[in-house]
């Protein structure tokens, strides 16, 4: 039988890249669309030569997209990681990268009418039930992917596209420290349990015998030392209402040291099993976060000030990632923003094996 054609756009959002889909040219049924998925991308395998994924996890992403019935936003987007090397499609998560590239692509697929000159997407997260808003310039009522931003971990320049976020605290554990307390201890390590968009464990790269500046390489290459933080990770999960976690992607693991080049912390996140070429969108929020709490093991490490708002630089492995973070009253981390570029690749159809979706299903 012919292979299945379904239709799809490749873009790239911030630092990573995803199969955007209109939710009603995939399977309704998850077990079957989580099938597909896995044969858009190759998976599971470390090269993932038989689809579209880049034998990475930031490429190995998808956007799955519809128009809202909400009142308080334009569109629904669903985030699928879908893992290299496993048989497993994760939605236990928000990408912030990939949010992005959300606005320009419901521009692309018609769910959105551009304005004449910037346009506004409100866009509801279903993973974790937040709304964001994205804002980008659409001269023409034409998305401008060129502009001169330019983000670390993206080569050149491109058009600016703003993100901001109310309200993001818990959004997958419940509470912005899930635990309840700014510290805790597993096998003899302290660390932070925090959720402000991306449920990290953040630990203090000398506690595990590191520098925290290692290279992405040096790090991937340490057995020894993943070793140790899966095993704080999976004793973190439970305790992060997250369950069992030890098929799912979250929550990530970050080391931290003091900033050497002016930024307010450095970093290097594991997602979950790699080192991060970078470091996720709403990782850095999470990270950024916890330099203001009072107790956690970035207290101490981070440049901060009492200012009402602050932007704060996550240093990574490539460069930084600054995140606006806003208090409000009693509420330190009542607002955040950041800014993103994004840019569609290509439109087309992807083309998977008709036994992986016969055409006779639904």
């Amino acid at each position: 039988m012919p292979q299945r054609r379904i239709p799809c756009l490749l873009m790239r959002g911030g630092t990573s890249k995803a199969a955007c889909f209109l939710a009603h040219h995939l399977p309704a049924e998850q077990a079957l669309r989580d099938r597909v998925l896995l044969a858009v991308m190759g998976s599971p395998d470390v090269r993932q030569i038989d689809g579209l994924g880049g034998a990475d996890p930031l490429t190995s992403k998808v956007a799955i997209v519809s128009a809202s019935a909400r009142e308080d936003a334009d569109v629904d987007y669903l985030f699928a990681q879908v893992n290299v090397d496993r048989a497993s499609v994760d939605y236990g998560q928000n990408c912030g990268n990939i949010l992005a590239a959300i606005g320009p692509f419901a521009v692309e697929r018609g769910l959105i009418t551009a304005g004449s000159e910037r346009t506004v997407v409100r866009i509801f997260m279903q993973n974790t039930g937040q709304i964001a808003q994205a804002e980008f310039a659409t001269p023409g009522g034409e998305v401008d992917y060129d502009g001169d931003l330019k983000i670390d971990g993206v080569p050149g320049t491109a058009g600016e596209i703003v993100l901001t976020f109310r309200d993001i605290a818990g959004s997958s554990c419940g509470a912005l420290l899930p635990t309840g307390q700014p510290r805790d201890r597993f096998d003899g390590i302290e660390v932070t349990c925090i959720d402000n968009g991306m449920p990290v464990v953040l630990v203090r790269a000398a506690d595990v015998g590191c520098s925290g500046y290692e290279s992405r390489e040096q790090l991937d290459n340490d057995s020894q030392l993943k070793q140790r933080l899966e095993s704080i990770r999976l004793q973190a999960g439970p305790r992060m209402n997250l369950g069992e976690v030890s098929q799912r992607t979250v929550p990530k693991v970050t080391l931290l040291a003091a900033a050497r080049h002016g930024g307010a912390i450095s970093s290097r996140t594991f997602i979950p099993h790699r080192c991060h070429a970078s470091i996720g969108v709403l990782g850095a929020v999470s990270v950024a976060s916890a330099c203001l709490i009072p107790g956690s093991v970035a207290d101490g490490l981070a440049r901060t000030s009492s200012a009402p708002q602050q932007r704060l630089s996550v240093e990574h492995p490539s460069g930084e990632f600054s995140v606006l973070l806003q208090r409000e009253g009693d509420n330190p981390l009542a607002c955040c923003g950041l800014l993103r570029t994004a840019r569609a690749i290509f439109i087309g159809e992807v083309l998977i094996p008709a036994a992986v979706w016969p055409h006779d299903a639904q």
